[in-house]
């Protein structure tokens, strides 16, 4: 079992230390893939530089990681269609019990649905659920569910206002190497 988990463990080393760092897509896509086991939809997009634990993660079609997101998948982590998670965004799917005598770890699993915007610097901690198109400001703390269609921001997030019901986009983008350069 611990030979099995130092090469788990040397997967994962690998992709956060060099292979996240690889300029092109498919070189990172086919490693999470076929090496790590996740699950990534038709026209999504990983970008450099993010840091990815665990292999509890889904990921549906044509949505964005862009760089240096965290992306936990030690619970569970279910990222819808169409979304787009900004940079530097941290999502969590394990915290630790603060109630515990011998620090335990809880897992809260973490949904993310269909059109979906994280902000950038965005934190999304364990047990949140996403409600579909929803927008998540630049720098929020989003300690709760989120309901549909709804813009929150804010330490902790509140609800700022509301975002249009007939959403018809894909944001699929793929910029050269770790830039925003993209063809249009």
């Amino acid at each position: 079992m611990m030979i099995k988990l130092f090469f788990k463990a040397c997967a994962f080393y690998c992709y956060n230390n060099f292979i996240t760092n690889a300029p092109f897509y498919w070189i990172r896509h086919w490693y999470l893939r076929r090496v790590l086991k996740i699950k990534i939809g038709r026209g999504s997009s990983i970008h450099m530089g993010c840091f990815i634990t665990g292999n509890n993660i889904t990921i549906g079609n044509c949505s964005v990681i862009n760089r240096n997101t965290y992306l936990d998948g030690r619970g569970w982590l279910t990222i819808g269609s169409n979304v787009s998670i900004s940079p530097h965004a941290y999502i969590l799917t394990l915290d630790h019990d603060p109630q515990s005598k011998d620090f335990a770890t809880k897992p809260g699993p973490v949904r993310i649905d269909d059109y979906v915007w994280i902000g950038v610097r965005a934190t999304i901690l364990p047990g949140v659920s996403l409600g579909k198109g929803c927008v998540i400001g630049a720098g929020t703390l989003v300690t709760k569910g989120v309901e549909d269609y709804s813009i929150v921001a804010g330490v902790p997030a509140r609800i700022i206002g509301a975002r249009n019901r007939e959403l018809d986009y894909s944001p699929q983008y793929f910029p050269f190497f770790n830039t925003d350069i993209f063809p249009a």
